[in-house]
């Protein structure tokens, strides 16, 4: 264990610093976990799907949804409607997490972090500065990786069908820029709910206060914390800009989103449905990692005019930290699976060359 985690320190790259993870509201129409009623020629059954969010419809996430429902409609011949929920309408993260294992919510995309007190393997997503780019991310989650941590989901009520995209990871706040790891030193700062970012946090000096997303805005806006990290996206979809003054770009936890079914729901599905889910969720799913990819640079260079400084961590400042967060992966390993932990920074390690 010792030599290969001392392996992964010194593989370590560190990360370029080239830029690459609300106002819509759900419909009041009430929707039934898939109640089929009437049989389609095309092997589908009528039925109504509901799907929720945490960010906003704007956001690369509701248009990915959208995109998804768009694509059910049209290979199930419209027999298979989805219901969208966004900006936390069904709950946080978490809680709709909960509500798919139960069977009171079909369908979710969340980030991985919350899985973890259900699935400890997704913690191996958490550690910080293991990808540094979108090449190797999809080289490992879009392959026999990611597949293998699907595979992890059914024995939980879940059945995950794609990896999609909430980005890099960065820190807005109302105090001073983050230039190098003393800059967090007494920083009260919204992390995941999530041990392993905590821990990172308390590692650079700063006070992680674990938080819904929800509730973000208006505890930056009464100052209740000094700041908070995010990719660019949340931070401009959910107007943080507003109430931070400075973003520095720490690309310090690469976070994905994951694609959630009920397990009863998708049981009950026939093969047809199961191929027009999977490959929607396919589809939709490419679609909105290139759409978030495209946007950042634009989203950076809008929270620029609205006011924001911006500013990115020197090689150096990086490498510090990424040595301080170190110690960390002895820790967790034990926790999440130390064959595990090596499988995936194997993997890594595989794509970077």
């Amino acid at each position: 264990m010792k030599k290969w985690v001392k392996n992964l320190a010194i593989s370590f790259v560190v990360p370029s610093m080239l830029l690459l993870g609300g106002c819509g509201g759900g419909s009041g129409e009430k929707s039934t976990a898939a109640s089929p009623t009437q049989a389609a020629p095309s092997g589908s059954k009528e039925r109504t799907l509901k799907m929720g969010i945490s960010i906003g419809k704007d956001h690369p996430l509701g248009q990915g949804i959208d995109k998804f429902a768009d694509i059910v409609k049209q290979k199930s011949d419209g027999k298979i409607k989805v219901q969208n929920y966004y900006d936390s309408t069904l709950g946080d993260e978490k809680k709709m997490a909960e509500a798919v294992k139960a069977g009171l919510q079909d369908m979710t995309v969340i980030t991985t972090a919350p899985l973890t007190g259900t699935v400890k393997e997704f913690g191996v997503f958490d550690f910080p500065f293991t990808f540094n780019n979108e090449k190797e991310v999809d080289t490992v989650l879009q392959g026999a990786f990611g597949k293998k941590m699907l595979e992890t989901l059914p024995p939980h009520n879940l059945v995950g069908l794609s990896f999609w995209e909430n980005g890099f990871r960065n820190v807005t706040s109302a105090k001073h820029p983050i230039t190098s790891v003393d800059d967090f030193k007494g920083m009260k700062i919204r992390t995941m709910q999530n041990p392993i970012h905590l821990e990172v946090f308390k590692t650079f000096g700063a006070n992680p206060t674990p938080m819904a997303i929800s509730e973000v805005f208006t505890a930056l806006e009464s100052k209740a914390i000094d700041g908070q990290e995010n990719p660019v996206q949340i931070i401009e979809n959910l107007k943080m800009n507003e109430v931070q003054k400075y973003l520095s770009l720490t690309k310090h936890v690469y976070a994905p989103f994951i694609f959630l079914v009920n397990k009863k729901l998708w049981n009950e599905l026939s093969d047809d449905e199961k191929k027009i889910m999977q490959e929607a969720a396919d589809e939709a799913g490419k679609f909105q990692r290139e759409t978030i990819r495209a946007s950042t640079k634009e989203t950076i260079e809008k929270l620029k005019a609205d006011g924001m400084q911006v500013n990115e961590l020197s090689p150096e400042a990086t490498a510090k930290m990424q040595e301080l967060a170190k110690p960390l992966m002895g820790q967790f390993s034990k926790q999440i699976g130390e064959d595990l932990v090596k499988e995936f920074f194997d993997e890594v390690s595989k794509a970077r060359q």
